[in-house]
């Protein structure tokens, strides 16, 4: 598969986190200041990758505002390397969301990309940490489809069923997200074009490619015609 010509594209969605915000630095950051209360050295990249298997494990229960998604993940986690920390005192992970920083090249692939076509972010995220991190977002956005909108958390399809609703059967949709499973996976079975931001440089290991790859959001724009 190929994206659609550029004169076709009329609309452009993106993930936020890991896509435009970096999370993966904003959580391990609170983690080490958090740990450094209680004088502990944490493994981060062993620690972030329980974190996100946690995560989507607790997501793919029965709906929960994601704040209380961190909270429980961040519990868990802690608990797993017999550092035992409080409901309460988990709230440092929410409460992180205000730092944690956009991707360096953020601002101005979004603002790019709105100079050609309508933009929006699809995210599994609270309505108010969103708006959170949009503080250190500066494009103004013609769409938002939140966790909390449609209670329920990618990879389920509900965000981008939604998306489409609100679109009105709007031809010419092209998403942009970074986690495979969350956002490219459910875009090619519902048929949208999507663009993967493989800032790691997963391998498919036999997955479905997507339409095309990049390493980051100044080359999506570029995909996009927004140079």
């Amino acid at each position: 598969m190929a994206l659609p010509k550029l004169k076709e594209i009329k609309v452009v969605t993106t993930d936020c986190y890991g896509t435009l915000i970096d999370w993966e630095k904003g959580i391990g950051d609170a983690f080490k200041k958090e740990a450094d209360r209680d004088g502990l050295t944490l493994d981060l990249p062993a620690l972030l990758g329980r974190f996100f298997e946690a995560q989507a494990q607790i997501m793919s229960g029965s709906y929960e505002l994601y704040a209380e998604v961190l909270r429980r993940a961040a519990v868990n986690v802690a608990e797993e390397i017999d550092w035992m920390i409080e409901p309460s005192r988990a709230q440092f992970l929410p409460d992180s969301v205000a730092s944690w920083p956009p991707f360096r090249e953020s601002n101005a692939a979004m603002e790019r990309i709105k100079d050609r076509y309508e933009i929006g972010i699809i995210s599994n995220i609270d309505d108010k940490l969103l708006g959170i991190s949009r503080r250190h977002l500066r494009t103004e956005l013609d769409l938002v489809v939140t966790a909390q909108q449609v209670r329920s958390y990618k990879p389920d399809e509900t965000h981008f069923r939604e998306c489409a609703r609100r679109l009105g059967g709007k031809q010419g949709w092209v998403h942009i997200g970074s986690g495979y499973d969350a956002d490219v996976a459910p875009c090619l079975k519902r048929k949208v074009p999507v663009i993967w931001v493989n800032r790691h440089g997963e391998k498919l290991d036999g997955r479905k490619p997507p339409d095309a790859t990049v390493k980051n959001l100044r080359e999506a724009a570029a995909k996009l015609g927004a140079k």
